[in-house]
């Protein structure tokens, strides 16, 4: 019922945006103007009445899912969304592997967390509109591809003094990983240039990783970025992992 709430909603958004009007619904479903008020004001929609609807407006259902889908889906959290998930870090824990596609099962697996303690983090996520919890528990990531933490926010101050020290402590020599450090002195013209291929390159991550999301599980590794790449898990995580559960990228000593 929810779903067909918010479809009806987006229907009423795009009729105002083209400015056609009840009564010209009512004529083209055959009804009363008082009648199609009704339907919108009950959300009582049969599947025909909202093919006509939507013929009217020159759109498929489809496209009034994919609009519902991009409204739903958010950018960047509230500062204070954000520092909830660093106050907590089981819940920042699941709130990094709702987003990165895992399943409940597979958190359960892998971390030292009881089925109601994950599901209760997963309803916390719902309730901050990170995700969706669906029916048996499974979970629908609600963000878009170009979502960011604030900045200078909870998640990036977190960053800097629990995670930036973590990430460095490594000599960047085994498989999957890689360390670039150059000088030079360069224009403002050319930093700038600089600046705009790094985020080209960011850019080329996000695409990577929202094609890897279909790979099954296994065949994926958390990795970090910071013109420097790695394998690697933040040790505020590494601490709930099950002692069963360690993850060998290839070619590491204990694969």
């Amino acid at each position: 019922m929810a779903q067909t709430t918010a479809i009806v909603e987006v229907l009423k958004k795009l009729l105002k945006e083209q400015g056609v009007t009840y009564l010209q619904v009512a004529q083209a479903l055959d009804l009363s103007e008082a009648s199609v008020k009704r339907l919108f004001a009950e959300r009582q929609f049969s599947l025909q009445r909202l093919d006509r609807v939507c013929a009217l407006l020159g759109v498929e259902i489809s496209d009034l899912v994919r609009r519902l889908e991009q409204e739903m889906r958010i950018d960047a959290l509230a500062p204070a969304q954000e520092q909830e998930l660093v106050s907590d870090s089981k819940l920042l824990l699941v709130a990094i592997c709702a987003l990165n596609r895992w399943s409940l099962a597979q958190m359960l697996e892998n971390y030292r967390l009881s089925e109601p303690e994950a599901i209760s983090k997963l309803a916390r996520l719902d309730r901050m509109g990170l995700i969706e919890l669906l029916p048996g528990n499974r979970i629908k990531p609600l963000i878009t591809h170009d979502f960011n933490w604030q900045k200078n926010g909870p998640i990036q101050r977190f960053f800097e003094s629990q995670v930036q020290a973590d990430f460095f402590q490594c000599h960047f020599n085994r498989p999957g990983e890689l360390r670039l450090f150059l000088n030079g002195m360069l224009s403002p013209r050319s930093n700038e240039a600089m600046q705009q291929k790094l985020r080209r390159l960011a850019l080329e991550f996000r695409h990577s990783h929202q094609e890897d999301l279909a790979l099954p599980l296994e065949q994926r590794y958390g990795v970090s970025m910071i013109l420097a790449i790695r394998p690697w898990e933040v040790a505020v995580f590494q601490q709930y992992r099950r002692d069963d559960a360690e993850k060998y990228y290839p070619g590491h000593a204990g694969a």
